[in-house]
């Protein structure tokens, strides 16, 4: 499965809606290192498809969840899990570092 964009109308309610653990990819066009990233990310939905849900949100498309997550640099990458911040990192990263994320938020890392 690919990631979603999500946008300031529909963050808070797919947060609210999602049974498993969100993977939020904080980015922007003009940003180097989030192009870097974006197929790494991609890769992670589709291993944890049904596991856990992809998601990026624009920072420029959307000031006002940047703004409340405090969001000073991109890329940068939240878990939220039952709708709340569970563990982030700032900057590239690899491909089972963001696996690492996801499963400290489900209570499964190792």
């Amino acid at each position: 499965m690919k990631s979603i964009e999500l946008t300031s109308d529909t963050f808070d309610q797919t947060l609210a809606d999602a049974k498993v653990p969100v993977l939020v990819d904080f980015h922007a066009t003009w940003c180097g290192p989030c192009k870097m990233l974006s197929p790494v990310v991609e890769q992670v939905a589709t291993a944890r498809d049904g596991e856990a849900i992809v998601a990026k949100v624009d920072i420029d498309q959307a000031k006002d969840i940047a703004h409340r997550y405090r969001i000073t640099s991109v890329p940068t990458l939240i878990v939220f899990k039952d709708g709340q911040p569970v563990v982030g990192t700032r900057g590239m990263q690899t491909r089972s570092a963001i696996e690492q994320m996801i499963d400290q938020a489900t209570g499964t890392a190792a």
